[in-house]
């Protein structure tokens, strides 16, 4: 029997004027905007709408951003109409697999998003750091170059996003000679990321201490579905566990492709993905090739699929 998956985005998936539809035509999101702005001192909902894009890209507001993007989406469709089997996330993006499940609530997801970020980026500002995208390598080899790039600092595989995309992160002349290395070993590509520092990295410890204090404080319950980790790319329906998984989420890697072969050896052949862009479906056409592909990104996608499901 086929199964389906909800997939919720990370960083790097925003854009200006993301969720501007929902937020206008439902009073329920602008709840949610509201409660962010309250917790951040900022007016989030302003600057997801109309940018400046550059202010947009600081850690400290893209993640509640993308967040409340998604949150929206499952507000306006109401989350109890949407049949699906996992929930998975990348990096913050689990925030959202957490909420649509029950783990957390709406509005603790969103005050701890808005805790992480702010913690990352400080973690960002204490170490200038970068990472780095290296296409047409596997992971082995990924792994062998920041061994030996390694000697000239911190640099480790970040987000594994498919079999042969993965993200390294890291100190600035060792991800530089990672890169370097990387062309050697016959990349595809080899590029540095405009980011603001070493996300899932050493480099994130300090933000890492930060969210184990603010998430022992937070009620985490069992999800009504298994919630695909990033840390272990396997299902995990147990709150402790997922209290864990979310501080050691910070300095491990995402294991995105990892995350997909569970699914697709799992039974899973269609994909919801529910925020901005169509990033994470972009990735699993070429990974799990899933026979049904949903994107629900604006109020008119939203409107489609609840008149497909009525």
């Amino acid at each position: 029997m086929s199964k389906t998956t909800l997939f919720f985005p990370g960083q790097a998936s925003q854009y200006v004027g993301m969720g501007k539809d929902l937020h206008g035509a439902y009073p329920e999101v602008r709840k949610l905007y509201e409660l962010a702005s309250e917790e951040m001192g900022v007016d989030i909902a302003r600057l997801s709408f109309e940018g400046p894009a550059e202010e947009l890209k600081r850690t400290r507001f893209t993640q509640p951003a993308i967040l409340l993007h998604s949150l929206a989406v499952l507000t306006v469709l109401g989350s109890e109409e949407i049949e699906y089997d996992y929930a998975c996330g990348h990096s913050l993006g689990e925030y959202a697999a957490l909420a649509v499940t029950g783990a957390l609530t709406f509005e603790d997801a969103i005050k701890a998003v808005v805790r992480r970020s702010t913690l990352m980026e400080t973690a960002c500002q204490e170490n200038p750091s970068t990472m780095a995208a290296i296409i047409g390598l596997n992971e082995k080899q990924v792994e062998d170059v920041c061994r030996q790039a390694s000697s000239a600092g911190v640099v480790v595989p970040a987000n594994f996003n498919s079999g042969t995309q993965i993200a390294i992160s890291g100190s600035m002349a060792a991800v530089e000679e990672a890169v370097k290395l990387a062309r050697e070993a016959g990349a595809k590509r080899a590029l540095l990321l405009e980011v603001g520092g070493a996300f899932h990295s050493p480099l994130m410890v300090s933000a890492k201490t930060g969210m184990q204090e603010y998430l022992d404080n937070v009620q985490i319950n069992n999800p009504s579905r298994p919630v695909v980790a990033n840390v272990t790319g396997r299902p995990t329906s147990d709150a402790a566990e997922i209290r864990n998984l979310l501080v050691e989420q910070i300095t491990a890697p995402v294991r995105w492709s990892q995350t997909m072969k569970y699914l697709v050896d799992n039974g899973v052949t269609g994909i919801i993905e529910i925020g901005p862009g169509k990033v994470l479906s972009g990735l699993a056409k070429r990974d799990m090739r899933p026979q049904t592909t949903i994107v629900l990104d604006t109020l008119a996608d939203v409107k489609s699929y609840s008149a497909i499901i009525a």
